[in-house]
């Protein structure tokens, strides 16, 4: 087990703020500066520097930092095993997953309602954000498991295939676009769009797709970019445009007549998602166990 003044300090080097660091541990700022100060007296050194008003990790912060970190994995791992040691399906631990938007809102829920009714011992909690913000957190050690469109090209992640999920081209039933089923690419370049924001999955599938047809954003008219599928989908269904969406976000609207799909004629756009780790991390105990739930028990 860590200290308590070793978890005051992953916090404040994670936030790079002692009054935010003092939010999540519910404790006073004094209380986390007194809790620093202990271990810069422990260790002879100081590990944070003030800089302008802004808070920086010291060499030495940094190696703690990093130490820390391998110290937590290594106490979740402890605690999964031998929690697990008389019934390897009762499972003790954490489980701090972050999911891409369509994923966190449409898929996972009903994944970590099962799960949960299974191992009510297990402590979860779920980021959502974009695909790049979410990468960006399992980098930065705020989750241990993500769910993201697209297998990650760097090399201090393992990834491993989840699903596949088709966006389709949407516009509301009142628009004007509604009129016909079928458009060619060349007519796409004309229509109205509306799009998420960078750093989105959907957005990057879509990329994809077009330059497979040697047609780039840039020769579309995007009239809007908005921030995540809700905000994507409840435009559309005030305006004129077309929008890409997840095929799993527009169902209910279809369904109920509210959307109108649209065929774009050759044009195809799915995302594939992969569980995303930090690499040296593969056999945590609690992030297979759930990979191998969800794998198990959605139905795609």
């Amino acid at each position: 087990m860590l200290s308590f003044g070793h978890l005051v300090f992953i916090e404040v080097a994670k936030y790079l703020n002692f009054t935010r660091a003092g939010e999540v541990l519910f404790i006073s700022q004094p209380a986390i500066s007194k809790h620093i100060h202990n271990l810069e007296q422990h260790y002879k050194t100081p590990l944070f520097e003030r800089k302008r008003g802004v808070v920086i990790l010291t060499p030495a912060g940094k190696i703690l930092q990093k130490h820390l970190q391998d110290a937590l994995s290594l106490a979740k791992q402890i605690e999964f095993d031998i929690g697990s040691i008389n019934d390897e399906h009762l499972l003790r631990g954490e489980l701090k997953l972050g999911a891409s938007t369509t994923i966190a809102l449409y898929v996972i829920p009903m994944v970590l309602s099962a799960f949960r009714k299974q191992n009510k011992a297990v402590k979860m909690s779920l980021l959502n954000r974009n695909s790049e913000n979410v990468m960006a957190a399992l980098l930065n050690h705020e989750i241990d498991l993500a769910i993201i469109e697209g297998k990650d090209k760097m090399f201090d992640v393992h990834s491993q295939y989840f699903m596949t999920e088709k966006v389709v081209a949407v516009c509301a039933s009142k628009s004007y676009l509604a009129q016909r089923s079928d458009y060619s690419l060349e007519e796409l370049k004309q229509m109205p769009l509306s799009l998420r924001e960078r750093g989105s999955g959907t957005l990057k599938a879509i990329i994809e797709a077009l330059a497979v047809h040697e047609i780039k954003i840039t020769d579309l008219d995007v009239s809007m970019r908005l921030g995540g599928t809700e905000a994507l989908k409840n435009f559309i269904l005030a305006d004129d445009s077309l929008g890409f969406l997840p095929l799993k976000a527009v169902s209910k609207e279809l369904e109920q007549g509210n959307l109108v799909q649209i065929n774009i004629k050759n044009l195809t756009i799915q995302r594939h998602f992969y569980f995303v780790q930090r690499l040296g991390e593969e056999n945590d105990g609690m992030n297979k166990a759930f990979i191998r739930f969800a794998k198990n028990n959605y139905n795609f």
